[in-house]
């Protein structure tokens, strides 16, 4: 699954996470980290990102007037630490895999593991 993360996450999550999510790139090193969302969301349409990461729920609106692609992984966990949402993201792999692979959705949320 190709995944655009989005600037408001920090880039160093890549390096905990590219052992399981392969092709994961962050707009940092697109240059794109000023870019605003609605470029963003375009690019990774333009590119075949199946999804975007991100914290801003701005992509989810995006995604209401635009449909798909890119599809929408939208972390809510609040202010957390790019370990703990590596943890979070390195547990979800097969569902998010999932979720990029099927028809019926176009937006995941994250949460905070209760």
């Amino acid at each position: 699954m190709k995944l655009l993360v989005d600037q408001n996450i920090s880039y160093r999550l890549l390096q905990l996470i590219s052992n399981k999510y392969h092709e994961v790139h962050h707009v940092k090193h697109l240059d794109l980290i000023n870019a605003d969302d609605h470029d963003i969301f375009m690019f990774a349409r333009k590119n075949n990102y199946d999804a975007v990461v991100t914290i801003d729920d701005d992509f989810v609106r995006l995604l209401h007037l635009f449909s798909i692609p890119p599809k929408v992984i939208w972390i809510r966990t609040g202010n957390c630490s790019t370990q703990f949402l590596a943890d979070i993201l390195l547990s979800k792999v097969q569902s998010i895999s999932e979720f990029v692979k099927s028809d019926d959705f176009v937006l995941y949320e994250v949460f905070k593991p209760v």
